[in-house]
């Protein structure tokens, strides 16, 4: 196990009915909130009028910046930025998923820098300081809400880039399962495969004697994997819907990076593959994360085995791991074509015409990957396993 310094600064309220609190915490920090949400579908079912009313309550001006798109974009950040000087706001709400809570989270970093905000994003600048965040959440897939990253796409060239901060993680995030009920089934999945490639980055490493992480890993994707399919069956329960919310979250808030490094090369291809073609995040993760396996898991088979009989509950062939290992990884394929996604480009409709292209954005800046280091004749491969 390698050293570690561990510290989330999320507060998490968790529970029915939690979305009316959002007035109360958020007064703590001002009296002026820049509230962002997306295509409008929290106005369709109540919860745009129950945080209005909340936050109005609690004595706070509320300035809107709506129109945040799945994938979203630099544009609508800069936007944020000026609106958020202009206004004065003492704290920005974001009230969506992950690309919601992650232009929040841009717009905060960026208004008390003096630079272009996407400096942040290729490494050019450091957050140092930033407009505190609150989160109502809506769709559990990102763990945007308790994490340190932040992933935007900038339309000129069509990069999709993330950076990470301690101080991006928003101070604190309201998690009601009912609000997800009535989330349409292919975000719901779309989302479930999104925290599994969470787990699933920190789970393959080469770091040795991480058993404790090993096994929260394990059971946190088995629980996704047990839970998803009440979901899709019964949309409104509240058992179900409550273990996969709170899942998205300790999958991504990197509690269980702890002690372990990570791979990373999966998200880092997907995120091409999105800003191309906007994509669904998730849905093209279930084209990636089985084809990198097959490219990659001869480098510890042991581990890849050990996948598929904790996780999948196949049993472990002692004359030839190697088939235990594979057997894991269709499996993975065959779930996530049992749960609606795509496991191929052919599936989702993605021509393969630039995965060169795609190849070479990615490796930009040097091989991916920590499991395995990946150039971009690697990727180009891993690419074409996935046609």
């Amino acid at each position: 196990m390698d050293n570690f310094t561990y510290r989330n600064a999320t507060k998490i309220i968790f529970g029915k009915d939690t979305e009316t609190k959002v007035g109360k915490k958020a007064a703590r920090y001002g009296n002026r909130a820049l509230l962002i949400y997306g295509s409008g579908s929290i106005k369709k079912y109540g919860l745009y009028d129950r945080v209005l009313k909340s936050l109005k309550e609690a004595g706070l001006e509320v300035i809107e910046l709506g129109g945040v798109q799945p994938n979203p974009r630099l544009s609508l950040v800069k936007k944020g930025i000026d609106l958020c000087r202009k206004e004065k706001a003492d704290i920005i709400i974001a009230v969506g998923g992950g690309s919601v809570i992650d232009t929040a989270k841009a717009i905060a970093a960026g208004v008390y820098y003096e630079g272009d905000v996407w400096d942040f994003f290729t490494g050019k600048a450091e957050l140092k300081k930033k407009v505190p965040v609150g989160v109502v959440l809506t769709i559990p897939a990102a763990g945007s809400e308790s994490s340190i990253s932040t992933v935007i796409t900038n339309e000129d060239g069509w990069y999709k880039k993330g950076f990470d901060s301690e101080l991006s993680r928003p101070e604190f995030a309201i998690l009601n399962p009912e609000i997800t009920f009535t989330l349409p089934l292919y975000q719901t999945v779309c989302g479930v495969t999104d925290m599994m490639a969470h787990i699933m980055e920190r789970y393959f490493t080469m770091v040795k004697d991480v058993e404790l992480t090993d096994r929260m890993c394990e059971a946190v994707l088995k629980t996704i994997i047990n839970n998803i399919p009440v979901v899709l069956k019964e949309p409104e329960n509240y058992a179900a819907r409550a273990e996969i919310m709170w899942a998205g979250s300790i999958a991504h808030n990197n509690l269980l990076s702890t002690g372990r490094i990570g791979d990373w090369a999966s998200h880092k291809i997907e995120h091409e593959i999105s800003a191309i073609y906007d994509i669904a995040h998730g849905a093209g993760l279930a084209i990636i994360f089985p084809a990198w396996m097959k490219y990659v898991y001869k480098k510890d088979i042991s581990r890849f085995a050990r996948f598929a009989v904790r996780v999948w509950g196949m049993e472990f062939d002692f004359f030839n791991p190697e088939k235990t290992a594979m057997e894991g990884i269709e499996k993975l394929a065959s779930f996530f074509k049992e749960i609606g996604m795509p496991i191929t480009f052919k599936e989702a409709d993605i021509p393969y015409d630039r995965f060169e292209e795609m190849a070479r954005k990615c490796t930009k800046n040097g091989p991916v990957g920590n499991f395995v280091r990946l150039d971009k004749v690697d990727v180009v491969k891993i690419l074409n396993l996935a046609k």
